[in-house]
């Protein structure tokens, strides 16, 4: 039975696990779409348009932003960033379900937009700061400044929880990963997204009158 997509966001301080459990999520479900970011930053070396970022001018990414084409921008480092509405809604009407790894702002923007009703949104706690600071140490690929800046950064993050349909707190990545999993099959559930439930209901009701 043909359904809506809807919209995944998955949100987290870093070290939280928030970008292990999207992987972790692609793998399990191929259809799933990751949304792939416009940015008005240079390419890097290996990086390709419409893969990692869709690469645009400030000007383009400006006139899309004017003509309500993005879901939700930001800018970071002097460079805009933003989730194209396109893709997604192409997406949607597939049945097939967006996934979305970005922080409470850009959360924020897309519950307000025009498709706000269709998203579902995740936040992933650490189990303790002192855990997530030895995460963010076991990665070994921060200096001690930039992880107190994360550190510092997560204060802020964190407080924007209650803004979320659900939260996990991430103790166990296995664990946390059946939570994740246990939301996105309940909400692909849901009667409002199954536009052909009412259809095949009929259906049913016709049967009865023909016995």
């Amino acid at each position: 039975m043909a359904r809506r997509g809807l919209l995944l966001i998955l949100s987290s301080p870093s070290g939280a696990g928030k970008s292990t459990l999207a992987r972790r999520l692609m793998e399990w479900d191929p259809t799933l779409r990751f949304s792939v970011s416009a940015t008005t930053r240079n390419p890097r070396p290996g990086e390709e348009d419409g893969r990692e970022y869709y690469f645009k001018s400030r000007t383009a990414f400006e006139d899309m932003v004017k003509s309500g084409d993005m879901l939700e921008h930001a800018e970071v480092f002097g460079n805009l960033y933003g989730s194209p509405k396109g893709p997604v809604e192409a997406a949607m009407k597939d049945g097939r379900d967006t996934l979305f790894d970005i922080d409470w702002q850009g959360g924020q923007q897309i519950r307000n937009s025009a498709l706000g009703r269709d998203v579902v949104s995740v936040f992933v706690l650490p189990p303790s700061i002192a855990e997530l600071e030895r995460r963010l140490r076991g990665r070994a690929q921060d200096s001690d400044e930039v992880i107190a800046g994360r550190m510092e950064k997560s204060l802020s993050e964190i407080s924007h929880w209650a803004e979320y349909d659900y939260v996990i707190v991430n103790s166990d990545i296995d664990k946390a990963f059946n939570e994740l999993l246990t939301i996105l099959q309940a909400e692909r559930m849901r009667r409002d997204r199954q536009p052909g439930l009412a259809e095949f209901v009929r259906g049913l009701n016709r049967e009865f009158d023909a016995l």
